[in-house]
């Protein structure tokens, strides 16, 4: 069996929340990026949904992660 698919997502605390509180949730989320409003983060959809469901955390999802790995190892350093 294959596994999920993931996406690479911006999570962002629902109002009166915090980036702490997004650390705390008992998903596995494999964090990116970390600032003071939001988290970048890649995580299964199946998570995805129970997060939104849930209303944990708004969801802004940037695209597979995969893709998005992909075109960043193609998208290194030019050469001088």
């Amino acid at each position: 069996m294959s596994e999920p698919e993931k996406w690479l997502v911006r999570l962002s605390p629902v109002p009166g929340g915090t980036v702490d509180d997004l650390l705390q949730m008992p998903y596995a989320l494999d964090v990116w990026q970390r600032d003071e409003t939001s988290l970048v983060a890649s995580a299964p959809h199946a998570t995805l949904v129970e997060i939104e469901r849930r209303k944990l955390a708004r969801v802004e999802r940037m695209g597979p992660t995969e893709e998005f790995a992909a075109q960043a190892s193609t998208a290194g350093p030019k050469p001088n």
